[in-house]
């Protein structure tokens, strides 16, 4: 028997839940992106993640897999021939989601929910590393008290930084008639 999803379901039954985001699923990857609430957004995005993942790999049985789920053969398409060649080199991360404030009628919280089709950077991040493991594992020879050691010239350069000119203030009526009735308060609480 299959384990049922926590929390309420989006709409009613699992049937009904499944259709859903069959459809949210066909509309992403029809238009790019949509808005919807923020709840569907977080239940669409592993659907979608992995109807892409088989979408990368292309072969018939992935196809029949993608078809049975979305059901229309003319998104199939577009996600095995567009889409899926736009990511094939991210290895996750299909899709990112936007929060967008609330809904006027409801106030139920809106997300933007939008497939992820720029390239991925071919340069990985830098990996920080500590330097003290580095500093214990080479120690450092100290010189014999009768050797000499000599040091290197450091090179001194100037940095200068160039900022943008500051622009003279301009004053005006109303920003001079709320410096006068600072003053005049200020005059008030001081004769008091």
């Amino acid at each position: 028997m299959p384990k049922p999803t926590k929390g309420p379901r989006l709409g009613g039954g699992p049937a009904h839940e499944r259709l859903l985001l069959s459809n949210l699923a066909n509309a992403l990857f029809t238009h790019g992106r949509i808005t919807t609430t923020e709840t569907k957004a977080k239940r669409l995005r592993p659907v979608a993640e992995r109807l892409i993942t088989f979408a990368k790999r292309g072969d018939l049985h992935a196809r029949r897999r993608v078809i049975g789920i979305l059901r229309d053969k003319s998104v199939v398409h577009t996600l095995f021939t567009e889409i899926a060649p736009q990511v094939e080199d991210r290895q996750g991360g299909y899709t990112r989601i936007t929060k967008l404030g609330f809904r006027k009628g409801d106030n139920a919280p809106l997300a933007s929910i939008e497939l992820v089709l720029e390239p991925v950077s071919s340069t990985p991040a830098p990996v920080k590393r500590d330097a003290a493991p580095a500093a214990a594992a080479a120690p450092v020879a100290e010189p014999a008290a009768d050797e000499t050691t000599e040091e290197a010239p450091v090179e001194e350069t100037e940095t200068t930084e160039e900022s943008a000119p500051v622009e003279t203030e301009t004053e005006t009526d109303a920003a001079a008639e709320v410096e006068a009735d600072a003053a005049e308060k200020s005059d008030d609480a001081d004769t008091k």
